[in-house]
């Protein structure tokens, strides 16, 4: 069955989106619960649930502007650079700009990844997921190399557990260069 929803009704949903996601960025899954949503928004505690169905819903929803947000500003990065090895360095630059920029993000992915495979949720935190690897795909077009899903695959690994480690001990970007081209066994023109 799909729900449609009155335009009044989906405005009231995007508020609660909105508020989870401020909290969510702000203090973590743990602290996104409806009264702290509802206290982050003009609606009630009651109005939260009335619009949506569980926390689960509202999480995922929030979950998943993020990620689409994220996506976009790597995508507007790679926009500006025609020369494919630019593009793969300025995307995967930002890429750690913007969890050193935000540094409860790198955190809020993870207690979301975590938590939803505690929980059986594995579909949720593929949602998260996906649209990385898919753009991360996009960033190898143009340069000759082969098996590039594989090697999304391999930079999008490093790339968590870099910005994990970031948090503990910090490495410049031309520090983490030479590791990221040995991974992917990159051609010479990456070098550069």
């Amino acid at each position: 069955m799909v729900e449609t929803f009155s335009p009044n009704q989906l405005e009231k949903r995007q508020q609660i989106i909105d508020a989870a996601r401020q909290v969510l960025a702000q203090h973590g899954l743990m602290a996104c619960t409806a009264r702290a949503i509802a206290d982050a928004s003009p609606l009630t505690k009651s109005a939260i649930h009335y619009y949506f169905t569980d926390m689960d819903e509202i999480i995922d929803a929030a979950m998943a502007w993020h990620i689409d947000a994220f996506v976009e500003r790597l995508r507007s990065v790679a926009a500006r650079y025609k020369a494919p090895p630019d593009r793969f360095w300025a995307v995967v630059g930002d890429y750690l700009a913007c969890f050193e920029e935000t540094p409860n993000a790198a955190t809020l992915w993870l207690e979301y990844w975590i938590d939803s495979v505690r929980r059986g949720r594995p579909r949720a935190m593929k949602r998260t997921v996906e649209p990385v690897l898919e753009f991360l795909e996009t960033v190898f077009e143009g340069l000759q190399t082969r098996d590039t899903a594989a090697k999304a695959h391999a930079l999008l690994s490093y790339l968590l557990g870099t910005i994990v480690q970031q948090q503990v001990h910090k490495l410049s970007f031309d520090a983490l260069r030479p590791e990221v081209i040995a991974l992917l066994r990159l051609p010479p023109e990456f070098t550069r």
